[in-house]
Formats: C-alpha cells, sequence, structure tokens
C-alpha cells in the first residue's frame, strides 16, 4: 500500500491521544478533522506507521473551499505545473503533519483503494445523496475528504453525533432533474453520458460552472464552491486539465 510518507515518530513527542493540535496543524492549510474511529480488536485495519496493523483513523479534509488559496498559494510557488497538482498538494500538507505526530498518512487515491467512504460514514454518521456524495448536515454537497492519518495507538476521538439525512426530508429531488443529460435520474450515475456532454459543444455550462445536480441541491449553499473551483474539478473529471 503506497503512503503518502512514512512517518517516524519524534523521540521528543509522545504518542497522540486527542487531536486537538493534529487539527491546529491542518487549519494552517485550511484542512479540518472529519472524525474518525478506533479499531476494534480483530478487525481487519491497514498496516499503520510502524508496519503493525493501524490502531486509530482520523479522516482529514474540507468544508467548502477552505484550501483553495492555499492551494493556489502552494501552486504558483511551482515552476512547473505537477501532475494532480491538488492531490499532490494534500499529499504534501498530510505528510507533512503525519510526520510530526507520529502517524502516516493515505490518500483516497492510493492503490489499492482504501475504503475512505465507508471511513467517513463509520466516522461521521452520514449516508449517500442520490449524487453519491455523503449528505452532510452543515456543508451540503460542499465537502470532500483528502487523507487519512493511521496511528499505531488509541486516539481519543468523539463518537460520531447522530445525524438526520436530510435528503429523506426532500421530496422534490432537483438534484435528479436539472443535468441536461439525466445523469443521476436513473437511479445511479451515467457517467459515460455525462463525460460526453461535458466534453462536447454543449456541456460549456456545465464545464465553466460545475455539476448542475450538484449545485441546485438546497443545502449547504453557504459552502458551495466558488465557480472557479468547479470549474477546476469538473476540467479534472473531464480529462480536459490535470487537476485531480
Amino acid at each position: 500500500m503506497r503512503r503518502l510518507r512514512r512517518a517516524q515518530r519524534p523521540a521528543n513527542i509522545a504518542p497522540v491521544t486527542e487531536p486537538t493540535e493534529i487539527a491546529k496543524n491542518l487549519s494552517a492549510h485550511g484542512l479540518i478533522l472529519r472524525g474518525g474511529f478506533v479499531f476494534s480488536d480483530g478487525e481487519q485495519a491497514p498496516a499503520g506507521p510502524f508496519g503493525r496493523p493501524t490502531k486509530s483513523v482520523l479522516l482529514v479534509g474540507q468544508a467548502g473551499a477552505a484550501p483553495w488559496p492555499h492551494f493556489q498559494q502552494w501552486l504558483s510557488a511551482r515552476p512547473g505545473r505537477p501532475k494532480n497538482p491538488l492531490d499532490t498538494w494534500a499529499r504534501e500538507v498530510i505528510g507533512g503533519v503525519a510526520e510530526k505526530f507520529g502517524a502516516s498518512a493515505v490518500s483516497p487515491s492510493d492503490r489499492p483503494y482504501l475504503p475512505f467512504q465507508q471511513w467517513a460514514i463509520r466516522a461521521e454518521g452520514l449516508r449517500p445523496s442520490p449524487l453519491g456524495i455523503l449528505m452532510h448536515p452543515e456543508y451540503g454537497l460542499w465537502h470532500a475528504y483528502r487523507g487519512a492519518l493511521l496511528f499505531d495507538a488509541e486516539v481519543l476521538i468523539p463518537e460520531p453525533r447522530e445525524v438526520s439525512h436530510l435528503c429523506d426530508a426532500c421530496a422534490e429531488k432537483p438534484c435528479m432533474k436539472a443535468c441536461p443529460v439525466d445523469a443521476h435520474a436513473g437511479g445511479g450515475f451515467a457517467y459515460n453520458d455525462c463525460l460526453a456532454h461535458v466534453r462536447g459543444a454543449a456541456g460549456g455550462v456545465c464545464r465553466d460552472t460545475g455539476c448542475l445536480d450538484r449545485n441546485v441541491c438546497p443545502y449547504g449553499v453557504a459552502y458551495r464552491y466558488p465557480v472557479e473551483v468547479q470549474a477546476f474539478h469538473m476540467a479534472a473529471f473531464a480529462g480536459l486539465a490535470d487537476g485531480r
């Protein structure tokens, strides 16, 4: 399993038992802790920072577009555009925090893939929206997971609070009706139809302003990504720019 960076526990830092200082370090980059959990005895877990099975996992992500200015500043300091720049930036940031706190860091794009969505559901008690994105009670669809910190010791993590699933209360389901090619209207994601439309002559609005189904969702609008951020992600999705 490929890692962002193999951490060595600093001699002057004790094993982390609670995540307050980790959150402070992440906040300097616009990132937040997205909850976590402790693996039960006998439960299958990935290898931790020192080769033993991971004991605790803390998920790292974002709410809204808070990391965007930090990422843009990092990108402007690079002489050439790196491959998958957002992924590369997140790997560097989360990997640095992992090294500081004696953890190892993993990314959603690592192969073999780790069950990030299942981890997120377990850590935050969320459920998928009709678009497949986990619906958050505050952020709506405007959030993401950028990595996770793996520890070989137990970290004191609050139990996830019980949250109501906003999609259950949404009778109109506008997120299934706005797409010009009905990409989410059939009970799944019509990936090929969406991709062909975004790449085609009629896909300019989607390319420039983001997914219409996602944008029409009435929840979490205060966290909606700015147009330039949505265009960046859409270009990466369509293979029109290397922006993952």
